[in-house]
């Protein structure tokens, strides 16, 4: 199972990170942060099994394809920014991390609209 291979890497990195912020504590910052991505990278195949997956169903429910690909976008960002803010407390600047989680609820918030306004045209037709 591909989690205890993560939790491997997760642990050897927190000794090494440990040991780095006595002396060095930008490196231990960018030794987080590179292996976050090294994770991200091991599982970009199964997040494109899982978007086929999706894929596949939304052909069979008909649903838009515009309307999966704003979800995988809202996904992205949320994604992109929770990372990004967590890189961010890891190097002491939780506020610079909340203002990059603010910037990403309001892209998802304006990325949601036109999936919202088509919810509710829906609704106000079966009335």
């Amino acid at each position: 199972m591909d989690i205890f291979l993560f939790f491997g890497i997760t642990l050897i990195t927190l000794i090494f990170i440990t040991i780095l912020r006595r002396e060095y504590e930008e490196y231990a910052v960018l030794l987080s942060a590179l292996v976050g991505v090294v994770i991200l990278l091991r599982l970009i195949g199964r997040l494109t099994e899982l978007v086929q997956v999706f894929t596949y169903l939304a052909q069979k429910a008909q649903v838009q394809p515009d309307y999966l690909a704003t979800i995988f976008k809202v996904m992205g960002v949320a994604y992109v920014a929770g990372f990004g803010a967590q890189i961010c407390k890891d190097a002491g600047e939780s506020a610079l991390g909340l203002r990059l989680e603010l910037a990403g609820k309001i892209i998802i918030l304006f990325m949601a609209v036109p999936v919202m306004v088509a919810i509710f045209e829906m609704v106000l037709r079966l009335f």
